[in-house]
């Protein structure tokens, strides 16, 4: 890996592709934006400092996003994050008509409240399983819980969402 070697540029375009991932991911830890980019920061930092224990055998994906959910969580203990409103989600640019924008919107942010009531752990795997694809194994890695702790987790996290967001009725989550 050209990044092990020292090569910038190279990490950069890890960074360019890892980057949005690693935000969502730290915003599911934190529940603020701008915590968020600072734990992404502080973890892609953290990860060039320590490129050489990067195992190139493996994939680089879980590797950086167990990095990022540790520095978010050392930065939730050090700033004592307070909790916040939601963000309403990013709208997409285009042609897309006002409504449906307004519509899109409104979803994202009854979204956003719904996994914020989630414990942490289950937030995380069903981000990480639906959000940015990662298979159960690797979340497993990420998250070092069992496979089967991850299946689990993400099954719930699912169910009570669907709950919340009045999708099917309400049962014991």
């Amino acid at each position: 890996m050209a990044a092990q070697k020292g090569d910038r540029e190279a990490f950069g375009e890890l960074v360019r592709r890892y980057g949005p991932a690693a935000r969502r991911v730290a915003r599911a830890v934190l529940h603020h934006p701008e915590d968020a980019d600072d734990a992404a920061q502080d973890g892609f930092f953290s990860a060039w400092r320590n490129i050489n224990r990067y195992d190139p055998g493996r994939q680089f994906g879980p590797w950086i996003l167990r990095i990022v959910v540790n520095a978010a969580h050392d930065l939730r203990r050090r700033r004592q994050i307070r909790e916040t409103d939601p963000v309403s989600a990013h709208l997409p640019g285009g042609e897309a008509s006002p409504v449906a924008l307004v519509e899109q919107g409104e979803l994202g942010e009854r979204i956003d409240r719904a996994l914020q009531t989630l414990p942490e752990r289950q937030r995380l795997a069903v981000v990480l399983f639906d959000a940015e694809g990662f298979s159960h194994g690797e979340i497993s890695q990420m998250l070092g819980i069992p496979e089967g702790t991850v299946r689990s987790d993400v099954f719930h996290a699912r169910r009570a969402l669907r709950a919340r967001l009045g999708l099917e009725p309400r049962g014991d989550s």
